[in-house]
């Protein structure tokens, strides 16, 4: 980070030596799986919600949500507005669940009650989520430290990526929980020391980005009409809970850390102030993004910038009249993403940017380590154990974590670089895990609601859920010709329409079955 000043670059490199020497010392505790998984279920409940808090404030959010709301509005906020309905399902029925089973796994139980097949798929659709996750993450970080440092992005990437690679291998579940109570805190006060430079670069403070914001909707949270076809009120409140739903209630990177508690009332607790810190923060970063845009309309030279920039990477090898005309076609959507890295080259002051940076780097280090962590578990229970071998030693399930671990970092990562030159990071992300994570919900809401649908049942109506995901997703390509054939609705939908698409045929198709008895029954009376 040769172009930082050397304050800011000594707080660098001692946040990063930081993270990687807690993985060091938790290392001498990682002597068996459990351990690496679970860490022996001594964690405190509040330091378990601070870091589920954490891994939800990630890059996407760090970023992609001011990014978003200097684009467009406040809409994305309805996400956030979600979580306290999802957090009372999760508490009052999937934690006590969980923890009565005793299954690191989340998928395990999927297995005792469909099949194999059902905790196979439920496996794949979490790794792809996570995957996908992962990637989003390394390249919203990567985005940023390009403006910081002139690095390329790729570069970036591979060297955050080792960092995390080391101590999270190393340090396994509970280094992973105790850097994300450190990394929640650093990037809470980034964010709050950014905002805090925003607002005093405006003229006119706070009233006069209310007035700004006022005059051009930043403030909305979008259309209340019953519209599923936009980003909605509706679509996003929707979207939010059944994501959220799946966050708290099957996915590995929560379900794990609801065992490293030592009673499920500390599980559920630790759920509560994940969402009473995740709420107003998130709230912030969306003020931000219109704190920006106030502050950027004030600077327009500053804001030609930005566009040149975003144009110029649109046209490589572009002449400059071709550059410049592009950009006076871009609006606050196309470079959104680009705002806020800009702000902090050019408005940060030394000694600050090397803490802001730290914050963005905890940002995403927090959310990959446990997505690292929660993967490997996965592939080394649900698939190594279960389809290659079972009877591992303790050093070799450990061996095998290790390895798993390093291996689903270095995927992220490729995922991260496979992601440069997208519109919006935020966007990226809510597309690609409602795709995969819509399935593996609603097959699990299947087999706890509908205690009387069997095996057929469930695959039938898993089958047709996916070709319903598959169809809402794909269809905006066929052409115009059969225009008549495209998804109306808008792709957050698809996380909610393919849940209830497997949930709603496994009832319908179980109650038919149970149905069929009893008419056979009575034409055979009437004979």
């Amino acid at each position: 980070m040769k172009s930082l000043p050397f304050i800011d670059l000594i707080i660098v490199i001692a946040y990063l030596a930081g993270m990687v020497a807690v993985g060091i010392y938790f290392s001498r505790k990682n002597t068996n799986a459990e351990q690496f998984t679970k860490a022996s279920g001594r964690i405190p409940g509040w330091a378990i919600g601070i870091s589920i808090y954490a891994t939800f404030l990630s890059s996407n959010t760090f970023l992609g949500v001011p990014g978003k709301a200097f684009g467009s509005n406040w809409s994305s906020f309805v996400f956030s507005l979600s979580m306290p309905l999802a957090a009372w399902v999760a508490t009052k029925f999937f934690i006590p669940f969980y923890r009565s089973t005793g299954e690191v796994s989340a998928y395990t139980h999927l297995e005792h009650r469909f099949g194999s097949w059902a905790r196979t798929y439920a496996v794949a659709c979490f790794l792809l989520t996570q995957l996908a996750r992962m990637g989003s993450i390394f390249f919203g970080i990567a985005l940023s430290l390009q403006a910081l440092t002139g690095y390329p992005m790729s570069t970036i990437m591979v060297v955050v990526g080792i960092c995390i690679v080391l101590y999270t291998v190393m340090g396994g579940m509970e280094a992973v929980i105790w850097t994300e109570v450190v990394q929640g805190v650093i990037k809470t006060i980034g964010a709050l020391v950014i905002l805090y430079l925003v607002v005093s670069g405006v003229s006119g403070g706070m009233p006069s980005i209310i007035e700004i914001g006022k005059a051009n909707d930043k403030f909305s949270l979008g259309t209340l009409a019953p519209d599923f076809t936009t980003a909605s009120f509706w679509v996003i409140l929707l979207y939010g809970f059944f994501m959220n739903l799946n966050n708290f209630g099957m996915d590995q990177n929560y379900v794990q850390r609801y065992h490293t508690t030592s009673s499920a009332k500390e599980a559920a607790g630790s759920v509560w102030l994940c969402v009473y810190l995740y709420v107003p923060v998130s709230l912030i970063f969306f003020l931000l993004g219109t704190c920006l845009f106030a502050y950027y309309q004030g600077n327009p030279e500053l804001l030609q910038t930005i566009k040149m920039q975003v144009a110029a990477e649109k046209l490589p090898g572009g002449t400059s009249d071709a550059i410049t005309s592009l950009a006076a076609t871009l609006t606050p959507a196309d470079y959104g993403d680009k705002v806020m890295p800009h702000f902090m080259v050019n408005k940060v002051p030394v000694g600050l940017l090397g803490l802001i940076i730290a914050a963005i780097m905890s940002a995403a280090m927090s959310t990959i380590s446990s997505g690292m962590n929660a993967s490997a578990t996965v592939f080394s229970v649900d698939i190594y154990q279960k389809y290659i071998k079972s009877d591992l030693t303790p050093q070799q399930s450990l061996r095998l974590l290790y390895i798993a671990t390093t291996v689903f970092g270095l995927l992220g990562m490729i995922t991260g670089i496979a992601m440069i030159g997208v519109k919006s990071v935020l966007d990226v992300w809510w597309m690609l895990s409602g795709i995969f994570a819509g399935g593996m919900l609603g097959l699990f809401l299947l087999g706890m609601i509908s205690k009387s649908t069997r095996n057929t049942e469930a695959l039938t109506a898993t089958i047709i859920g996916i070709v319903v995901i598959v169809w809402m997703t794909f269809s905006s390509q066929l052409p115009d010709t059969y225009s008549y054939l495209r998804n109306p609705l808008h792709q957050n939908m698809i996380m909610v329409v393919g849940t209830l698409t497997i949930f709603l045929a496994g009832v319908l198709l179980t109650r038919l079955r149970r149905k069929q008895p009893v008419e056979k029954e009575v034409l055979l009376h009437s004979k």
